[in-house]
């Protein structure tokens, strides 16, 4: 059933009575936190499916890469970049869809590029060139960020933020099977077949992804709850409309007395049900309409990057991704120059990295619920966005001690089982923590989630681009005993700077908000 609407026709703008709004609750139509179980959990299903696709995509070539070495005649750093290309494009260019999906929808986004991974599947399956291969997985690369960008958002636009946690982890076990499953499906087709049958059959999972987003798939944005979309509809109707003064820009609309704000500059309070605003149409405006060209996705990040607790969060999952890249690569690397495995063994081995990245994901999140659940009726219904981070904490006592033991056992080449175990705690620990950081980012940024998001993939991008540029050099020089031991103290870092956030966060926002108020009456 619906919620009350706040107007008969979704592309009427508002006007907000006060200087801050609950933008999660705003009465929209066809509410998607209304919707039935079924078409949420399609909804789940179908963005799973896509992300889970985005991160096969990142790694099945690995096992392959000798293969295609010698097919392609390349070196070994034109395949560095077949792989570096992948993460840094991956996760830039979700600004540009993530701002797209607040203007278009997020159905739109997912169908082109969607589109656009079956192209690079499709002439990475043909390719014959080391360079033509470079340049198809920068496009493939392109396709599949949207899905790793936008998906977070569209569950945020489903799920409300007490059940979001939990929902986050279900989600967030999909794409990490890529990690898992990559390498042993790319080893187990290379072996059966050629190098090129790992495109092909991310050719057949891209087909399938975007035929279900065309069928299936019903688009969750309402851009009443979209502070990009209002702050970018006000800048067009104050450019199409004259001021009344040079002090403060007024629309010369029925109602006069209504300032055109941007609404994304306002602070936004955190979730009251109660609280639900008073909306007012604008009227004179029903016929603008917003296009791509309205919207500049730098400003919005550039406020995601204005908050100290933003940042610290950001560099923290960034960092706990780029070292999950490192390790991939690298075992790999041991795993078949230590020890011998052929790409089939390695994929096998690489799939315990994945189970308990999976398990820590979906414990993790549930956790995550609990832990604020309990927080919120200790404060007699208070909270805060920051109190989900408190359930990281257990995971923080086992991560480093994790890392520390891998390293040794590899560097000593102790039985490949206590590699195994080392792997499910390492993705277990790393994973639990993501879960909770990724949905503090949510948590934390009301209206704003797929720009957080998008955000989060930028500096996730950027750290796995260079944890694999340096991630040989490092480990020929220092070994995976000196190698993983200085992770361990990185991630200490990591760790220490999520507790920051954890105790200051709260005041940072306010400072934040402050900020931001005192801007705006200038």
């Amino acid at each position: 059933m619906a919620s009350p609407t706040a107007a008969s026709e979704p592309k009427i703008p508002y006007q907000e009575t006060s200087t801050a709004i609950d933008i999660e609750h705003v009465p929209v139509t066809d509410d998607p936190r209304q919707w039935s179980l079924a078409r949420k959990t399609t909804t789940l299903c179908i963005v799973s499916l896509a992300t889970m696709v985005s991160t096969i995509a990142s790694n099945i070539q690995n096992p392959s890469n000798s293969l295609i070495e010698e097919a392609l005649h390349a070196t070994s750093n034109q395949i560095s970049w077949t792989l570096a290309a992948f993460p840094i494009v991956q996760g830039n260019l979700p600004l540009l869809w993530s701002a797209a999906s607040e203007i278009k929808g997020r159905k739109p986004v997912y169908l082109v590029s969607s589109a656009l991974f079956v192209v690079g599947s499709a002439v990475l399956a043909f390719s014959k060139t080391i360079e033509v291969m470079i340049v198809m997985r920068t496009l493939q690369a392109a396709g599949s960020s949207a899905a790793i960008s936008i998906s977070a958002a569209t569950l945020a636009d489903i799920y409300d933020t007490h059940e979001r946690g939990t929902r986050m982890g279900i989600f967030y076990a999909a794409p990490l099977l890529g990690p898992a499953l990559g390498p042993i499906l790319g080893g187990s087709l290379s072996q059966v077949f050629n190098w090129r049958a790992s495109f092909y059959f991310l050719l057949i999972c891209g087909v399938v992804t975007f035929l279900s987003f065309l069928i299936l798939f019903k688009d969750t944005f309402r851009h009443e709850r979209s502070l990009m979309y209002r702050s970018a509809f006000q800048r067009l109707a104050a450019s199409k409309e004259p001021v009344q003064s040079s002090n403060e820009s007024i629309s010369t609309t029925q109602d006069s007395s209504i300032p055109v704000r941007d609404i994304e500059k306002q602070p936004q309070p955190q979730y009251a049900p109660d609280a639900t605003p008073v909306l007012i149409p604008t009227p004179g405006l029903e016929n603008l309409r917003l296009s791509i060209h309205d919207i500049n996705p730098f400003p919005p990040y550039f406020r995601i990057l204005s908050r100290k607790n933003n940042v610290f969060i950001l560099i923290a999952n960034g960092l706990i991704y780029g070292f999950s890249y490192c390790l991939s690569y690298t075992c790999a690397r041991t795993l078949a120059n230590k020890y011998g495995y052929h790409a089939f063994d390695t994929g096998f081995v690489l799939l315990c990295l994945g189970i308990g990245s999976i398990a820590g994901s979906v414990i993790g999140g549930h956790w995550s619920d609990r832990v604020l659940a309990r927080k919120k009726a200790a404060s007699g219904g208070k909270w805060s966005a920051e109190m989900r981070l408190e359930s990281s904490k257990l995971a923080m006592l086992w991560l480093p001690p994790s890392v520390v033991g891998y390293a040794w056992v590899c560097e000593k080449h102790v039985n490949v089982a206590v590699i195994c175990i080392m792997l499910v705690l390492i993705g277990f620990t790393s994973i639990w923590m993501y879960s909770s950081t990724l949905a503090y980012l949510v948590d934390a940024n009301p209206g704003r989630s797929s720009t957080a998001v998008a955000t989060n993939s930028s500096f996730r991008g950027f750290l796995a681009f260079l944890s694999i540029m340096t991630a040989v050099p490092l480990q020929d020089a220092l070994g995976d005993g000196g190698l993983y031991t200085a992770w361990a103290g990185i991630l200490v870092v990591m760790e220490l700077m999520v507790m920051l956030v954890l105790h200051k966060g709260e005041l940072w926002r306010r400072e934040s908000e402050e900020r931001e108020r005192e801007i705006l009456r200038e």
